[in-house]
Parts: C-alpha cells; sequence; structure tokens
C-alpha cells in the first residue's frame, strides 16, 4: 500500500497541473483575440480611471444663478382677472451677462412684468403654455440693453415659484 499512495498522490498532481495549464492558455488565447479584436485591456476603461488631460483641459465651470424679486401680476380673462404671483431665477452663461442683468434689474423686472401681464391664465397653467413662457421670457431678456450691442447670455429660465390664483 505504502508504494500506491505516493503514485495517487503524483498523479493527482498532474492532473492539476495539466488543468492549470489548460486554464491558462485558454485565458492566455481569449485575452489575445480579444486584443486582434479591438476589445483589449489597452481599449478598456476601467471603472475609477479618469483621463487626466480631458479633467484639465475642461473644468466644468461652476453656475451662475441670478434670482430676480418675484412677481405678482393681475391676467385677465374675457370673464374675470386672476392673480398669477411667479418667482424666477435666471441661469447665466457668464459673469458678464451676470453683470448685465445686475446693472439694468428695473429693465429686466419691466420687461419681465410686461410679458407675464399678456399671459393667459389658462394657457400659463399647462406644462405646454409655460414652457411657452420660458421661451418668451428668455427671449424677451437676450435682447441687448442700450447702449449695449449684445444682450446677456441666458441658458436657463427657471420658475421657483409659480402660482395663479
Amino acid at each position: 500500500m505504502a508504494k500506491s499512495e505516493p503514485s495517487k498522490i503524483f498523479k493527482m498532481i498532474k492532473t492539476m497541473l495539466a488543468v492549470v495549464v489548460i486554464v491558462a492558455a485558454s485565458i492566455g488565447g481569449t485575452l489575445l483575440y480579444y486584443e486582434k479584436a479591438g476589445f483589449g485591456l489597452a481599449n478598456a476603461e476601467l471603472p475609477n480611471s479618469r483621463p487626466l488631460a480631458a479633467e484639465k483641459a475642461a473644468p466644468v465651470p461652476v453656475p451662475i444663478f441670478t434670482p430676480l424679486e418675484p412677481f405678482t401680476v393681475t391676467v385677465r380673462t374675457e370673464q374675470s382677472q386672476r392673480i398669477l404671483y411667479v418667482a424666477v431665477t435666471l441661469r447665466l452663461a457668464n459673469e458678464s451677462s451676470r453683470r448685465i442683468i445686475t446693472e439694468y434689474m428695473p429693465e429686466v423686472r419691466d420687461r419681465v412684468l410686461r410679458k407675464l401681464s399678456e399671459q393667459r391664465p389658462d394657457h400659463v397653467q399647462t406644462p405646454e403654455g409655460r414652457l411657452a413662457l420660458v421661451q418668451i421670457l428668455t427671449n424677451t431678456l437676450q435682447e441687448p440693453y442700450m447702449p449695449h450691442n449684445k444682450g446677456p447670455d441666458i441658458t436657463s429660465v427657471l420658475f421657483t415659484a409659480f402660482v395663479v390664483q
């Protein structure tokens, strides 16, 4: 019996080595195939890796928000009058746009009040009406303020309060 035990252990070690060699060859062949097919690790992005050049070249700009004092406007229908209360915050593209809005705040507020007073209460209560109002306010506020020949660059008009009563 003593002679058979070492031969069994030797056979088991040979079998395990053969399995390890086959698995290693299989993994190596798969990696070689993927590398030639363009799916290799050289092209793969690891989850925690970030390209340093892109990170340094294009920093994400900090958003520039300018809140306006709330507006209360009387809007009319053919049968009645309603009150529209709106608080607006502007998202601006750059610091020069913020300066223009701040310097010309009385004119900015006047433009907004005029456009709000033209609205129909039943229309601005719908999602489509609010979207249209955002577009109207954006276009109106981006017009130049005299003596400037270019108006502020407004990326979003955000409603922070909106009540029709």
